[in-house]
């Protein structure tokens, strides 16, 4: 018999999994009809709540913030995720609070009962979550998503002028066919990098070629296979926008082992800044440095200021990124 999660005793109750998730927190803020409902479907599906969780259920501690990050391969093994978690890290350190850390693919709820207010890192395969932490009143900051939907604050990057910025370099070099390799469009950060692509192409009047555009996952393995795809074009483009280091270091690789000269034949240019993919990389990589560091230490910050009540209404802060010139870039001849 398989064990049974949240989403089992939602789909059983008829409710939302944010609802479930009240009640197994023991929070007040649910219907009688549905508490009714959610505890007669955890009783017939002899779900188990997290122990653990629990536990820490029966006292809120004033000095604990709860950090939501999902999950993902390699997920330690990522830029991201490392930058956000040191960034969050020493946040908490300064202000002598600590952390608790969930990492879930959305299957599995913070105890929310722990904590005085929660971070998450990312609204991607967690929106029911952030419904929940938003119904039960809880102090709640977004990180890497804008949102004016929702009454919570963001902190995000403006990667649509960092996507428009990495097309106008490439344009001031001189290149007009210029390819763009994207991040996994589910994720609001890739689609504004694509719509800065493609606003900085109508700017300067340049044709949006369909066959420039190819869908990747920031992902070197993606990247690889596009990058092919383009270098075997009639009409090959002379420069590539990646959406993040490691699709441009996946880029430069197969052009150079299929002999095409980077930057030579055709200009690189990233985003991230990401110095795993600066030392793998065989041509110093140039980028869109993003300030994930301190969007994780302004996140922390403004959690706490809410929490202390030192500010009474959401902020929305978007921080600026940074070109960083390189050595994959050139001007074309």
């Amino acid at each position: 018999m398989s064990i049974k999660n949240i989403k089992d005793v939602a789909r059983e109750a008829g409710v939302s999994i944010a609802t479930v998730s009240r009640v197994v927190n023991k929070l007040s803020s649910v219907k009688k009809y549905n508490r009714d409902k959610i505890e007669l479907a955890i009783k017939k599906l002899k779900f188990r709540p997290n122990v653990s969780a629990q536990r820490l259920a029966s006292k809120r501690n004033n000095n604990i913030i709860g950090l939501v990050i999902p999950r993902y391969t390699d997920i330690f093994h990522s830029f991201y995720a490392l930058q956000i978690l040191q960034g969050v890290g020493v946040a908490v350190e300064r202000m002598k609070m600590d952390l608790l850390l969930h990492v879930t693919n959305g299957d599995s709820f913070l105890n929310i009962s722990s904590v005085q207010g929660v971070i998450f890192s990312d609204i991607i395969g967690n929106e029911e979550q952030v419904d929940g932490v938003v119904e039960a009143g809880l102090p709640c900051v977004i990180m890497n998503y804008d949102t004016k939907d929702l009454p919570v604050s963001c902190i995000s990057i403006d990667n649509f002028n960092a996507g428009l910025d990495a097309v106008e370099y490439l344009v001031k070099l001189g290149h007009s066919r210029i390819a763009t390799i994207t991040g996994a469009l589910k994720t609001q950060v890739a689609i504004d990098r694509l719509n800065g692509y493609l606003t900085a192409l109508e700017k300067h009047k340049i044709d949006k070629k369909k066959d420039y555009i190819k869908y990747g996952d920031f992902g070197r393995k993606s990247a690889m296979t596009l990058t092919k795809d383009l270098i075997r074009m009639k009409i090959p483009p002379t420069a590539i926008f990646a959406a993040s280091d490691e699709m441009a270091v996946g880029a430069i690789q197969v052009c150079l082992e299929n002999g095409v000269g980077v930057p030579g034949d055709i200009s690189i240019i990233g985003f991230d800044d990401n110095p795993l993919a600066l030392n793998y990389s065989p041509i110093p990589l140039t980028t869109i440095r993003q300030p994930l560091h301190k969007m994780a230490l302004v996140a922390t910050q403004t959690l706490n200021q809410i929490i202390q009540k030192k500010i009474r209404s959401n902020k929305r802060i978007v921080l600026s990124t940074e070109l960083v010139e390189r050595s994959s870039c050139q001007a074309l001849a």
